[in-house]
């Protein structure tokens, strides 16, 4: 027997609902889970600034490398030594300000340990150095 359209009933379209509904299900999964894909994958590039507040008080000048290392004045110190020679700044000038030269690379922890070692020495106030845009 030949096949022939007009003597068999079949089903000649294609139903797309179960395909509609799997597609919205997996819609929902990924608006559900897209926000915190993108929190771990972030990467920041910091923004150059177009202007910059002058320095009015005594400066510290302090350095942190991209591997966490720090340094004032150019010299690489130890933690002790860093929160005494703040220390010894800000007796001999109250309005003692710490400039803070982070690596791009570096990780925020270690902005935040040098922040904790100024308040430590009694220095409140800071700035961070960035690159003038031309």
């Amino acid at each position: 027997m030949a096949f022939s359209p007009e003597s068999e009933d079949g089903i000649f379209d294609i139903n797309i609902t179960p395909f509609v509904d799997v597609v919205l299900v997996l819609l929902v999964i990924f608006m559900v889970t897209a926000p915190m894909l993108a929190k771990q994958a972030l990467t920041l590039t910091l923004p150059d600034s177009s202007v910059s507040d002058p320095i009015q008080a005594t400066s510290l000048g302090i350095s942190i490398s991209a591997s966490g290392q720090f340094s004032m004045y150019g010299e690489l110190t130890s933690e002790k030594a860093f929160v005494e020679k703040a220390a010894q700044a800000m007796q001999k000038d109250p309005n003692t300000q710490a400039m803070i030269a982070a690596d791009v690379n570096c990780a925020h922890k270690h902005v935040i340990k040098v922040i904790n070692l100024l308040r430590q020495a009694g220095v409140e106030r800071y700035a961070f150095q960035v690159r003038v845009e031309e």
